[in-house]
C-alpha cells in the first residue's frame, strides 16, 4: 500500500471518529433538552395546579365584627381584608389580611335570627365557618362569621365553601365509637356527651355508639361487626381500651383476610379520646390529654401511620400492641392490680413503692435482632403501603446475651406521658420500623431510683452504666427458670438483692403489654411491623408535662 493511501485511509478514520463524536454530542444535547423541556413542563404544570387552586372563586363584602371587609375565596384559603375610605390627605396604609385555611375548617352553617323556641326559618345574617386554631399540641375550636343579609348572596356562599369542604376525602363521614364507663374515674360518656358529641354534630359526622360493659367486650364485637360501612373507628377510653381495640383492628384484618403469611393492615383508622389515667398512646399521637384536641384531629381527618408488635409464645399470638414492660414494669402493674379498690393515683404510687421496697432482677436470655440502619431514612421517605417483613431478615444474625435484669422493656412508639415528656423511649418515633429496646441492667436501688427520676426531665435516663437501649426489629426473652437453676444459686435466701423474684419453675411471669396485666410462663418472641396500623393524630416530639409523683 502506498503512502498517499495510507494517509488518505487515516484521515478517514479521523474524519468517522469526528462524526462519531459530534453524534454523541448532538445526542448528549438532545437528551439535556428532553429533560429540560420535561422539567419545564412539570413545572408549568405545578404552576398551573397552583394557579387553578389559588384562583379566586368568590369574591364579595361581607362584615366581620362591626367592619365592612372583602372577603375572597380560592380552593384553598379564605382571606378578609378591611375596607377603608379613600382619604386624600392620608397616607395609604397596607393592612395584612386575615386567612384561614379551608384544610382547617371543619362545618360550615347559615347563621339566621330566630326567636325564642324557634326551631326553623327565620331571617338570614350570614355564613359561620367552624374552624380549627393550633396553640402548642393543643387543637381548639374557633368560628369565623361573616354577615350579610343579602339571602342569595349567603347561600352562594354557604354552597361553594359546603362543596369545597366535602373535598377532603380522609375526612370522616360514618364512625363507629366505642365508650369505656369504667376507665379512670368513670368520666368517659361525660367526656363524650360534652366534647366529642357536638363536634362530630358540628361536622355532619354520624356514629354507632357501643357502650362496653366488660373486658374484651370491644373485642367481641369489632369480631363480627360489619366494618364496611365506616370510615373510622373510635375509642374513649384510657389504655387498656385502647390496646383492646388496636389488638381488635388487626386481628380483624387477619381474619378477613384469612390469615396470610404475611401481616395485612386495618383498612380502617383508629381515633383515641383519652379517657384514662396516663393515656400513653394518645399522648403519643395528640402531645396533650385534651380530648378535643383528640376530636379535631378526628373531625379533620389527620392520619398517622404507626409501627407496632406481635407478642407471641411458643407460636402462637399472645397479642398486638405498642408496648412491653417485662421486669419491673411487669412487677408494679401485678401488684397494682391486687388493689383495684384504691383510687388509681394512689393504687400506682403504691405499687412503684412496694416494688422498689422489694427490687430484685429477673434471671433472663435475651436476645435481640438489630434494626437495619437504613429503616429511619427509608420509612420517613417513603409513604407507601409496601413494607419490610422483619421475619425475613433471617440471614442477619441474632445478638444474646445473659444476666440479671431489672428492667427489660420493648417500645414502637415514644411512649410520651405527662409524667415523661420526652416518652419513656425517646429514641423511637411513631413509624420508622425499629421499636427501642431498654434493658435495665442489676444495680442498687439508689441508682435505679435515679435513672426513673431521670424519665420526668429532657435528658440523661440512658447515661448510666447498667443501662444500655438498642433499636431493633426482633426481640426474644426467656426467663432462666426456662434454662435451667443452678443449686448453688438458688440456695440464697429471698432478701438478697441478685435474687430473682420468681424462681419457681413453669411460674407464670407478669408482663405490663400497653397498660394491661399478661401473664407468659415461657419464652416470649417479639416483633415489629412497620406502619401496620394508622392512627388519627400526627408525630409528636414532646408531650405536655406535668408534676410526677412525689413518692420516689
Amino acid at each position: 500500500m502506498s503512502e498517499p493511501e495510507e494517509v488518505l485511509k487515516g484521515e478517514q478514520r479521523d474524519g468517522s471518529k469526528k462524526k462519531k463524536k459530534k453524534k454523541k454530542k448532538e445526542d448528549k444535547k438532545g437528551e439535556k433538552k428532553e429533560e429540560e423541556e420535561e422539567k419545564r413542563e412539570e413545572e408549568g404544570q405545578v404552576q398551573v395546579e397552583e394557579e387553578e387552586c389559588e384562583s379566586v372563586l368568590l369574591h364579595g363584602i361581607f362584615k366581620v365584627g362591626k367592619k365592612s371587609h372583602d372577603v375572597l375565596l380560592t380552593r384553598t384559603r379564605l382571606t378578609w381584608t378591611p375596607i377603608i375610605p379613600e382619604n386624600p390627605t392620608s397616607e395609604v396604609s397596607l393592612l395584612q389580611p386575615g386567612v384561614v385555611l379551608l384544610q382547617d375548617v371543619f362545618a360550615v352553617k347559615v347563621k339566621r335570627r330566630r326567636a325564642a323556641g324557634q326551631q326553623s326559618g327565620g331571617p338570614v345574617l350570614g355564613v359561620a365557618l367552624f374552624c380549627c386554631r393550633r396553640r402548642g399540641q393543643k387543637l381548639e375550636e374557633d368560628t369565623l362569621h361573616l354577615h350579610n343579609a343579602s339571602a342569595e348572596h349567603t347561600n352562594i356562599w354557604y354552597n361553594t365553601l359546603k362543596e369545597l369542604l366535602t373535598g377532603f376525602s380522609r375526612r370522616p363521614r360514618y364512625l363507629k365509637v366505642f365508650i369505656n364507663p369504667s376507665s379512670h374515674k368513670k368520666e368517659a360518656v361525660h367526656i363524650y356527651r360534652e366534647h366529642v358529641a357536638p363536634l362530630f354534630k358540628m361536622a355532619d359526622i354520624r356514629t354507632d355508639i357501643t357502650v362496653t360493659d366488660k373486658k374484651g367486650h370491644g373485642l367481641s364485637v369489632m369480631k363480627e361487626c360489619k366494618l364496611d360501612e365506616f370510615d373510622g373507628v373510635v375509642c374513649v377510653g384510657g389504655d387498656g381500651s385502647v390496646a383492646e381495640l388496636c389488638h381488635a383492628l388487626v386481628l380483624r384484618a387477619q381474619l378477613d383476610a384469612n390469615s396470610p403469611a404475611k401481616l395485612v393492615k386495618p383498612v380502617l383508622p383508629l381515633g383515641i379520646i383519652p379517657a384514662g389515667s396516663t393515656d400513653v398512646v394518645s399522648c403519643s399521637v395528640h402531645g396533650v390529654r385534651d380530648p378535643v384536641t383528640a376530636t379535631l384531629h378526628i373531625v379533620l381527618g389527620h392520619l398517622q401511620q404507626v409501627d407496632m408488635c406481635s407478642f407471641s409464645s411458643l407460636g402462637q399470638l399472645v397479642r398486638f400492641g405498642f408496648s412491653a414492660m417485662f421486669g419491673f414494669g411487669g412487677q408494679c402493674l401485678a401488684r397494682a392490680e391486687k388493689k383495684r379498690w384504691m383510687p388509681s393515683s394512689r393504687r400506682r404510687e403504691y405499687a412503684l413503692v412496694k416494688t422498689l421496697a422489694r427490687l430484685r432482677p429477673e434471671d433472663c436470655q435475651l436476645s435481640f435482632l438489630p434494626a437495619k440502619k437504613s429503616n429511619y431514612t427509608l420509612f420517613r421517605q417513603r409513604d407507601q403501603d409496601q413494607d419490610q417483613d422483619p421475619e425475613s431478615d433471617g440471614e442477619e444474625s441474632w445478638t444474646t446475651s445473659q444476666g440479671l435484669y431489672l428492667s427489660i422493656s420493648i417500645m414502637s412508639i415514644p411512649c410520651l406521658s405527662p409524667h415523661a415528656p420526652r416518652g419513656l423511649a425517646p429514641n423511637t418515633s411513631l413509624a420508622n420500623g425499629s421499636a427501642s429496646l431498654i434493658a435495665v441492667g442489676n444495680a442498687c436501688r439508689s441508682e435505679f431510683i435515679k435513672h426513673l427520676k431521670r424519665y420526668s426531665g429532657s435528658t440523661g435516663q440512658f447515661s448510666f452504666s447498667f443501662v444500655e437501649t438498642h433499636a431493633v426489629s426482633a426481640v426474644k426473652i426467656r426467663p432462666r427458670s426456662l434454662i435451667g437453676w443452678s443449686e448453688e444459686e438458688s440456695e440464697e435466701e429471698g432478701d438478697s438483692k441478685t435474687t430473682p423474684i420468681i424462681q419457681s419453675e413453669g411460674a407464670a411471669f407478669p408482663w405490663n403489654i400497653d397498660g394491661e396485666l399478661v401473664e407468659i410462663a415461657n419464652e416470649v418472641l417479639i416483633r415489629v411491623h412497620p406502619r401496620l396500623i394508622t392512627l388519627y393524630g400526627e408525630e409528636v416530639d414532646e408531650a405536655e408535662s406535668a408534676v410526677s409523683c412525689s413518692c420516689i
